[in-house]
């Protein structure tokens, strides 16, 4: 199996972070883990918690023999002419980022092997749920020394490259929709007496359950929907599904056709 003996960063933030952390719960963090970025607080930031990984240039980050791209869309094509100088003829590029083809990423690169991943941030406990899409230079031995890496974090579908837009809507942004809701109801349960681990107990295995029965249990989700008698949110529930239409629409019609 291709070993990847160098892994480079490009890019520091939010997503890197959790990747990184997902790898050492695990214990799995690569020996040469290298990251790059523009701000220069972010990687004293990522240095202090992770004391193993070295903070280099974006050229340097670029020599690894796997380069992954943890930017944003509107920086991608700059970041890869900034990089393309460095890159080794065999390397292997990763890309975090929705809207930018592997065919793109491949021809301003002059590379074969491209691979795109919608990250989620449950990874970072190892339950991300992280579609991934290859290239079809990506060769068999690549796929497989990739998935190695991939697997501390969680699952990684195969998917195909043109349904990456909607995971970066459905699972990737998708904890933003829940968590401060559910961070509102653990602080409600301690104001109700509950002690906090038993709030997130309850907390914890009502999601699982409720999310079990509406997706997994075959059952009409009308009559799910129903089951519980008394719904104190029952007038707010039209103006929060209008807000993830008109919110999650446009924002799918703006990564994906523009």
């Amino acid at each position: 199996m291709k070993i990847f003996e160098s892994i480079g960063f490009i890019g520091g933030g939010r997503v890197t972070r959790f990747l990184l952390e997902g790898w050492r719960q695990a214990g799995k963090m690569p020996s040469d883990v290298r990251v790059a970025d523009s701000n220069p607080v972010v990687l004293e930031a990522l240095k202090r918690d992770f004391a193993d990984l070295a903070a280099v240039t974006t050229a340097e980050a670029a020599a690894c023999n796997l380069v992954i791209l943890a930017v944003h869309p509107p920086v991608v094509k700059d970041v890869l002419a900034a990089i393309k100088p460095s890159l080794k003829h065999d390397a292997t590029i990763l890309s975090l980022a929705p809207k930018v083809t592997a065919a793109a990423i491949s021809g301003a690169l002059g590379v074969a092997r491209v691979a795109r991943m919608i990250p989620n941030a449950p990874s970072a406990i190892g339950k991300g749920f992280n579609p991934v899409a290859f290239s079809t230079g990506v060769d068999a031995e690549t796929k497989a020394a990739l998935r190695v890496l991939f697997n501390p974090w969680g699952e990684t579908p195969e998917v195909p490259e043109k349904e990456l837009e909607s995971y970066a809507l459905i699972s990737g942004m998708g904890p933003t929709y829940m968590w401060f809701q559910w961070q509102a109801l653990r602080e409600l349960a301690v104001s109700f007496g509950l002690k906090p681990d038993a709030a997130d107990r309850a907390i914890l295995k009502m999601i699982e359950g409720a999310a079990e029965c509406l997706l997994g249990s075959g059952i009409d989700p009308l009559k799910i929907m129903d089951m519980i008698p008394v719904k104190p949110l029952k007038d707010d529930e039209a103006m929060v599904v209008a807000a993830y239409k008109a919110k999650l629409t446009g924002l799918y019609e703006k990564i994906k056709n523009n």
